[in-house]
């Protein structure tokens, strides 16, 4: 069973919303997917390890391995021109606070509702700009995860330990 991109926007979901208790509809519904689309990203998940089915949450050990060590090899990020969308990476928050922001025009998710105009970012998966507009915590762990997919060292390394930072707390 092979994981994919979608499985890691799944998952970030489940680190966002903690303990609470979840449905596959539920989560299909915040994540603007469908249920069976959310139920085959978690029987991979689990596959893959990086889901524990016993304790219905992430493993979050294993999660944070794959994310700071493969998801940039395995996930590379599409770029492409200027468009309208979702500020990501290092110019989404938090480390849009932490990073002194370029002159350059930013990455972003495309997105026909999106307010800034910026070079085309691949999401990991179609819904993710929208999800992102409703879930602030999504938001930051989607925007995190893409500065380790496609920023320069530096931002990948602040990226990292922000990223490890939200995943223990």
């Amino acid at each position: 069973m092979i994981l994919k991109p979608q499985d890691i926007f799944i998952l970030m979901k489940l680190v966002a919303q903690g303990r609470s208790e979840w449905s596959y509809s539920s989560l299909a519904r915040e994540l603007i997917m469908s249920p069976s689309e959310v139920h085959a990203g978690i029987k991979r998940a689990t596959a893959a390890r990086l889901y524990d089915k016993t304790r219905k949450a992430p493993n979050k050990k294993a999660l944070e391995e794959f994310i700071v060590h493969g998801v940039r090899y395995a996930y590379t990020p599409d770029l492409g021109g200027l468009t309208r969308g979702i500020p990501t990476s290092y110019a989404a928050p938090p480390l849009n606070g932490i990073i002194a922001q370029p002159s350059e025009d930013p990455p972003v998710w495309p997105f026909a509702e999106g307010e800034v105009m910026g070079f085309a970012f691949s999401p990991l998966f179609r819904s993710v700009p929208k999800a992102a507009t409703i879930d602030s915590k999504l938001y930051e762990l989607l925007a995190l995860v893409d500065a380790i997919r496609g920023g320069r060292a530096r931002e990948r390394d602040i990226a990292v330990r922000e990223f490890r930072n939200r995943l223990r707390s």
